[in-house]
């Protein structure tokens, strides 16, 4: 896959890992999407080093949308428990 097939995956997994995960996040929607956009990345670099699924694969392989998905999912909660209080009201 091209590096815009990843972009692209990564900003359907994020606005997925949004709905999978609502509430308000510190970054808002520019942030959750480049969290997606890393969760992807990551994902797909963690499925190919450690299950043995090279990145190289078709686009719809649904592997690889689990494992964008799981990657932003990851990211999004990381995000959410170092960044998610700098919001609140004192």
């Amino acid at each position: 896959m091209s590096i815009i097939s990843w972009i692209i995956l990564g900003l359907i997994a994020g606005v997925i890992a949004k709905v999978l995960l609502p509430g308000r996040d510190p970054g808002g929607l520019v942030g959750t999407t480049l969290i997606g956009v890393a969760g992807a990345f990551i994902g797909g670099w963690l499925s190919s080093q450690f299950l043995d699924r090279p990145v190289d694969q078709d686009f719809y392989d649904p592997a690889m949308w689990v494992a964008a998905i799981a990657g932003s999912l990851v990211l999004l909660i990381g995000y959410r428990l170092l960044f998610g209080h700098s919001r609140e009201r004192r």
